[in-house]
């Protein structure tokens, strides 16, 4: 059962992914090298919920309740505690498999992790890590609040329990799921595996 979720970077995507988690009720880390991005991200969560309020999608008190369980800071080891860390930092891989070095350290061995990216390889960025089984694309639509799919990517050792995991979290944020295929990846490859 996701508790506690990390979120890498909080651009656009991470700041919408944090929205979200924390609306539905979950206690999310939000990390970024820089302190200002983490403020403002802070800033846009908290006037995106206000928009919600405003057009009565959620009540003030699920407001108030949501920016309670937004945490910020620039240190992995706040991540220690996550049952599910998603990057969402720049679409570039050296960047990405940098994170993936540095984050794993600080994690619980049952922790899974995912990126948000599109174009990237997943079977590539999981074998950054200790944990390929436990390791999955998971693509948010942009804007997050408001986007229902999310696609859902494998990796080539992503297992099955993880891949089930992060669909229930889906569903739980109020998305809908999809499976989607590696890239690049042959279609009969990636077919196999659903």
């Amino acid at each position: 059962m996701m508790k506690t979720i990390g979120v890498i970077g909080a651009g656009q995507m991470g700041s919408g992914i944090a929205h979200v988690c924390a609306l539905a009720g979950l206690d999310v880390r939000m990390g970024d090298v820089d302190p200002g991005a983490l403020q403002r991200a802070i800033e846009t969560i908290d006037r995106n919920l206000v928009r919600q309020v405003g057009r009565g999608k959620i009540a003030e008190g699920d407001k108030q309740a949501a920016m309670s369980h937004i945490r910020t800071g620039t240190d992995y080891a706040m991540f220690g505690d996550c049952d599910f860390v998603i990057e969402a930092a720049t679409e570039k891989e050296a960047i990405k498999r940098d994170i993936f070095k540095l984050l794993v350290p600080h994690l619980k061995p049952e922790a899974l992790i995912a990126t948000n990216t599109s174009s990237i390889s997943i079977t590539r960025l999981a074998a950054t890590t200790d944990r390929p089984g436990k390791f999955i694309g998971m693509h948010f639509m942009n804007p997050v609040p408001v986007m229902a799919l999310v696609e859902l990517i494998r990796g080539i050792a992503t297992d099955e329990p993880t891949f089930a995991a992060v669909r229930d979290l889906a569903i739980k944020l109020g998305k809908t799921p999809v499976a989607a295929e590696d890239f690049p990846a042959s279609s009969s490859t990636a077919s196999c595996c659903r």
